[in-house]
């Protein structure tokens, strides 16, 4: 049977199409962060809309990371297709860069670990929130790996098993695994109450606190995509050791399009 390949599903709309032009854009990113030292890290949240909102917080985050061979990407699923728990274990992705193979052998632990965790293709195949963060890894790291999850559920409990599971799956391993939570903050708001609302969200992430972080979301009503993924990788970073988190950059679309009715938040944070 020939291997699963996810072709690009936004490029040319999220970032551009031209490899060159792709290439151009992460390094500037990458460069305008032009971080102290490098650091090693457990784990990130990083955003993921277009490059032009949200690309320079990506770009601070990645550029601080020594990059590990290995990246375990979690996203939430915006298009409600596939299983609410859904890996690809098998194959590739693809960017204007070139190809990012999936780790077979630790996709596989991970679902040994987690069997609430289902193979499905579906739930990745127009879904830009893992795609987005390819391009940084690619030009930091020819030889990276990637583990594919995309998230749709927001039951608090799931979320943690799947932490736990990632945290068991990682432990067995001699090498680092970084394992990246792939959210935008909250949206289409205006920009004061976005930063409000992030400020409370980010507050129990720097306190690496996945169930304060899950209750604020529910109880302030922050659209925040990715709270899932940012619940089960702060879950994950904890059982493995993680003492503190780093917001490293922060910003809402505003910045850039000077609207502050209607915005999204955008923060870049480091767990270690």
């Amino acid at each position: 049977m020939a291997s699963m390949v996810r072709p690009p599903a936004v490029a040319g709309r999220f970032y551009p199409r031209e490899p060159s032009a792709l290439e151009h854009d992460v390094r500037q990113y990458l460069k305008a962060a032009q971080p102290a030292t490098s650091v090693p890290a457990i784990a990130c949240l990083v955003p993921h809309a277009g490059y032009m909102y949200s690309g320079h917080v990506a770009g601070a985050v990645f550029a601080r990371l020594e990059l590990p061979r290995i990246c375990l990407i979690l996203c939430p699923n915006h298009t409600g297709r596939g299983v609410p728990l859904s890996i690809m274990s098998k194959g590739t992705w693809q960017t204007p860069l070139g190809a990012i193979g999936v780790h077979e052998h630790l996709a596989a632990a991970l679902k040994s670990y987690c069997p609430s965790l289902r193979e499905d293709t579906e739930a990745h195949r127009s879904e830009h929130a893992i795609e987005v963060e390819l391009p940084f890894l690619q030009v930091q790291r020819a030889d990276v790996w990637l583990i594919p999850i995309a998230l749709g559920t927001a039951s608090f409990e799931a979320l943690e098993v799947l932490g736990a599971a990632i945290a068991q799956t990682l432990a067995a391993l001699s090498e680092q695994v970084l394992i990246i939570a792939s959210s935008d903050m909250n949206h289409y708001e205006n920009d004061a109450i976005t930063r409000v609302k992030d400020g409370l969200a980010i507050e129990k992430i720097l306190n690496l606190d996945a169930r304060g972080l899950f209750d604020v979301v529910m109880k302030e009503k922050i659209s925040m995509c990715g709270f899932g993924p940012a619940v089960v990788m702060l879950t994950a970073a904890r059982l493995q050791g993680a003492t503190s988190a780093e917001l490293v950059k922060y910003a809402t679309s505003g910045d850039v399009s000077g609207d502050r009715q209607m915005v999204v938040g955008y923060a870049g944070i480091i767990v270690s």
